[in-house]
């Protein structure tokens, strides 16, 4: 997540320099070749300004579209982990209040009773890290899993523009302190990580059940709350293992190149108009224009995924740690781990 009110103008030409390169190529190479036409007396090569324009509008209706949609599903990934946020405190607050001797004839040992909560705890912090890990696998459709030189790019953008810029070995660190030292090993060779550690909460509230630690009710309420942290998980999967349909997310790309490509014959046809050097007016405004349609592509398409690492990204790592600061203070715990800070104007 970009923290900066504004783009800086480095970060913009970072962004997009390289595609006003080839622009300002294009933008030149097409009054070139229509003015050397002219020079020869050969003929004057014109393209309606009209026809130009419709290809333009409708471009740009596609492209708000598909900008839409786009952010839609930047937004629901944000509130999906908003609303684990909440579950997360709601969790812990509900683990400490419930789990008590109330309901037994002879009292568990104090240090047993925050045994257990501590156990419930922990391993919800292990599953919210897990769940980022997985969240962060690339698919085929998102940059880093198209390969070639699109690949090369996006590693090249993770690591000034991403999680390149944080430890890679964060969640490697934080799953051992936070899962019990006899389930980890099974738990991280499973095909769902955070499915099982959520099942090991159902399993674990079973056994806490047995021992009059909770009655019916509070089991019930302990359950629905885990029972949330499946619909948040299968929410947040959803969104990364369905792409925005391809026939919306690539042909929007097809149709800039189309616009882009007749661009300049229609803006040296009407500068042209202007005088007899009115056609080399052409190539800024071609740049300009061409570079807006192309910044709205390039907005919609790094919107789309909104788990793919890079600095657009849901900060999931910072959610992570927020929660796991919250809960450990819940416990009592002083030695808190540290916020996750940005780094170079980017949270993750």
């Amino acid at each position: 997540m970009y923290v900066r009110k504004n783009f800086t103008f480095k970060g913009l030409m970072r962004f997009s320099g390289i595609h006003i390169i080839w622009l300002s190529i294009w933008a030149t190479i097409v009054p070139l070749f229509i003015e050397y036409l002219h020079s020869r007396g050969w003929f004057m090569f014109k393209v309606p300004w009209l026809p130009v324009s419709l290809v333009g509008t409708a471009v740009a209706f596609y492209v708000g579209f598909k900008n839409n949609s786009s952010y839609d599903r930047l937004w629901e990934a944000r509130k999906i982990w908003g609303a684990i946020v909440n579950s997360s405190r709601m969790w812990g607050a509900t683990v400490r209040g419930f789990v008590t001797n109330q309901f037994r004839d002879e009292d568990v040992k104090e240090n047993q009773l925050e045994l257990f909560q501590r156990r419930l705890i922990y391993r919800h912090i292990g599953w919210l890290y897990s769940l980022r890990s997985q969240l962060l696998i690339p698919t085929q459709w998102e940059h880093l899993g198209q390969g070639g030189r699109m690949k090369r790019y996006t590693e090249m953008r993770m690591k000034s523009f991403g999680i390149g810029l944080y430890s890679d070995d964060i969640t490697q660190l934080e799953l051992p302190k936070c899962l019990p030292s006899d389930e980890i090993d099974e738990l991280l060779n499973s095909q769902n990580t955070a499915t099982q550690i959520i099942d090991r909460q159902a399993q674990e509230l079973k056994m806490i059940r047995e021992l009059n630690l909770i009655d019916d009710f509070r089991h019930m309420e302990l359950t629905n709350i885990l029972n949330d942290f499946y619909t948040h998980q299968g929410k947040a999967e959803r969104i990364k293992k369905f792409p925005l349909p391809r026939q919306y997310g690539s042909m929007s790309f097809v149709f800039v190149a189309l616009f882009i490509f007749l661009l300049p014959f229609g803006l040296v046809t009407e500068f042209h108009d202007i005088s007899e050097w009115g056609a080399w007016l052409s190539i800024p405004f071609t740049v300009i224009v061409g570079w807006v349609f192309l910044m709205m592509e390039l907005v919609g398409d790094y919107s789309e995924n909104p788990f793919e690492g890079l600095g657009n990204d849901i900060p999931m790592l910072s959610i992570c740690r927020v929660i796991e600061i919250d809960l450990k203070e819940m416990m009592g715990e002083t030695d808190l781990p540290p916020k996750i800070e940005p780094v170079n104007d980017v949270l993750m």
